[in-house]
């Protein structure tokens, strides 16, 4: 009894309380709250553990899954309900194609590490070539900095499959207007909500957020399809 009493002591004290959580969440993600955490909980999107006391207590698992939740909506937009079910889909063991990627890019995971690349990394991950990222750089694609995350090494993917077919970072310069101008739109529809001060309301605006993008995207796809018909003519 005493070995087993001592065992789920150790188990327990390995266990994080929320504000431990956010400690660790917050440097990538400086606005998350405690709110923000139990909102994510009550959409079924973790389930830490409890104290006897009804406090929450999360694994290191669950702070990679947090982590990976909050990275899908502020990099990706996803609306909850896509990465709902994308997560679903990990938990049952399957392998799931991460939501509106490219073929062949590389998707976000929940293991801890292997977040950060340093610049010859992130070059050698993307198969991509020095001049490529530094002209990513220049056409403000991809920030600067010592250190790129999996947006960044997502970005450089895509870049280096369009280079292929002749397509440099400098012919896209005007997706960063229109990426400004969907912003625009998306923060118009969020700012009542996100006016408010309740974390609740934050909570809800930035899923909102992430529902106006996908849907945003949705249209744009559909517009770029439809205008394929006409430059590949039907057989």
């Amino acid at each position: 009894m005493a070995a087993g009493a001592a065992k789920k002591a150790s188990s327990e004290s390995s266990l994080l309380n929320i504000g431990q959580v956010l400690a660790r969440l917050r440097a990538d993600f400086p606005d998350l709250s405690s709110s923000k955490l139990r909102f994510l909980e009550e959409q079924g999107l973790v389930s830490p553990a409890r104290t006897t006391s009804g406090y929450r207590k999360f694994s290191m698992a669950d702070v990679e899954r947090l982590r990976l939740i909050l990275s899908m909506q502020r990099d990706h937009y996803l609306p909850l309900k896509v990465i709902r079910s994308y997560l679903a889909d990990l938990d049952a063991g399957t392998s799931p194609s991460f939501p509106g990627l490219p073929d062949g890019a590389p998707a976000p995971t929940i293991l801890p590490g292997g977040r950060r690349f340093k610049r010859d990394e992130l070059i050698r991950e993307a198969q991509a070539s020095r001049t490529l990222l530094a002209d990513a750089i220049s056409a403000s694609l991809i920030r600067p900095g010592e250190f790129f995350g999996e947006e960044a090494l997502t970005m450089l993917t895509a870049l280096a499959v369009l280079q292929k077919s002749g397509i440099e970072p400098r012919h896209l310069r005007g997706f960063r207007t229109a990426a400004a101008r969907e912003l625009d739109l998306i923060e118009g529809a969020v700012l009542p909500m996100s006016r408010r001060k309740d974390a609740a309301s934050r909570a809800r605006a930035a899923e909102l957020a992430g529902d106006v993008a996908s849907n945003l995207e949705t249209v744009r796809t559909c517009l770029v399809r439809s205008a394929l018909g006409r430059i590949i003519p039907e057989a």
